[in-house]
């Protein structure tokens, strides 16, 4: 691709911390106009691999290119950024908060503020235009600082962990308001931890365990990683059935899971049937994105608890 292809670019960023390299070489290719997630367990090394990406801190080494310059701060009013750290002032309202982090990149008072009625409105927050941050609930100020983040029309946009804390609803409002980004042409970039939202929404993504970048594809080059699997249910369930099956088959349910055997399923099917088992179910599926995440951190020896990337 050429470069105007790319919105983001990163190559070999390196982040130290005394003897610790809290990112080790990570790159990044992000096209233009896509949905890009940065996938990883707690302390992967994402919000710094964004950071550095974006120039709030320096990589001790490597290169990275935002939206067609070498000096990513030099593209703070074409961007949008939402930190892992959220930051309103409780004494704003509403309205004024998101047209205040727009005049921050740029956008006139009057406009910010306009746009703002009509972005809280958009997103279900219009008997909210007035009320004090304070009044808000977290999910809703978390909103709002998202809005505030938009409010300017950034050509990137860049969302670290903004699923952290939502309740259903407003993880549900907060992918509606990607999308329509993504609609309107900017490019998202964002990390999480949370695969369901990443299997919805992204075009492409990276996985980075360790400080170091372990996969980047599509979601479903990610779940390709693992060999499909099949849900058997047996008219006959006799014991027999589990001698005829694979040796890795599972009980489930009223049936067995096991891997697709490599020279497919026909002849063990034709077996079952002719040994009169037959199919009362039968089901063949690829693994979803978080069984493939598991599988690829897994990989890396990280020593993570499972609980930190369900």
């Amino acid at each position: 691709m050429a470069s105007g292809e790319y919105a983001v670019v990163a190559d070999g960023l390196v982040k130290r911390y005394g003897q610790r390299h809290v990112v080790d070489g990570v790159d990044l290719a992000v096209p233009t106009g896509a949905i890009y997630g940065v996938l990883g367990p707690n302390g992967a090394g994402k919000t710094t691999t964004l950071r550095m990406t974006l120039g709030i801190i320096e990589p001790d080494a490597g290169t990275r290119r935002v939206l067609g310059t070498s000096h990513p701060r030099e593209a703070g009013d074409r961007t949008g950024y939402l930190p892992e750290e959220r930051g309103l002032y409780p004494s704003m309202s509403a309205r004024d908060a998101v047209a205040f982090m727009g005049a921050l990149r740029g956008l006139d008072w009057r406009t910010g503020r306009a746009r703002a009625a009509e972005m809280l409105e958009g997103a279900g927050l219009g008997h909210a235009v007035d009320q004090k941050i304070r009044k808000l609930s977290k999910g809703m100020a978390q909103l709002v600082q998202l809005l505030g983040a938009v409010v300017h029309r950034p050509e990137l946009l860049v969302l670290d962990e903004p699923f952290s804390g939502l309740d259903p609803v407003n993880q549900e409002r907060l992918e509606a308001l990607i999308l329509a980004e993504r609609d309107r042409g900017a490019t998202i970039l964002f990390s999480t931890h949370v695969m369901q939202h990443a299997q919805r929404l992204c075009d492409r993504l990276a996985i980075i365990a360790g400080g170091r970048r372990r996969f980047e594809g599509t979601v479903d080059e990610a779940r390709a990683t693992l060999p499909q699997q099949v849900h058997y249910v047996p008219n006959d369930p006799a014991s027999e059935v589990a001698d005829m099956l694979p040796p890795t088959a599972v009980r489930s349910g009223e049936g067995w899971r096991f891997e697709l055997p490599r020279e497919g399923i026909e002849g063990l099917l034709r077996r079952l049937i002719e040994a009169g088992h037959g199919i009362k179910g039968l089901s063949i599926e690829r693994p979803g994105l978080h069984d493939a995440f598991v599988r690829i951190v897994g990989q890396t020896g990280s020593d993570t608890p499972a609980e930190q990337i369900a």
